[in-house]
């Protein structure tokens, strides 16, 4: 299974690719909500992790970009914790909300 991962901290992305190769996906990372879509449109993966607050363009308005084009199940992974933040995260089209800091085996968990 093919995961996209997009953040702009470049220890998450690390963290977060070194958990999810070993559990045996395929993980491609960007640091920008353009990286994100431009990887998306080159590898379609099977899941998008995203996180909101990324630069000059939000991981809310990639998951909009992104369900222009696909169904695929995105996953956010975010700092932004508010009720307000969540709904707006499943009000575009995303299908679960993580908070970080996060547990790697729970993650992992929801990306199974």
């Amino acid at each position: 299974m093919k995961v996209l991962v997009v953040d702009d901290e470049p220890t998450i992305l690390e963290t977060v690719q070194t958990k999810l190769r070993k559990e045996g996906y395929t993980v491609f990372t960007g640091g920008s909500a353009e990286e994100g879509m431009k990887i998306f449109r080159q590898v379609k993966p099977d899941l998008c992790l995203l996180d909101i607050m990324l630069p000059n363009r939000s991981g809310l308005e990639l998951c909009r970009a992104i369900r222009k084009d696909s169904n695929v199940p995105i996953i956010f992974l975010t700092a932004r914790s508010s009720e307000a933040d969540r709904l707006s995260g499943f009000e575009l089209g995303g299908d679960d909300y993580v908070v970080k800091p996060f547990n790697l085996s729970e993650l992992a968990a929801r990306v199974k």
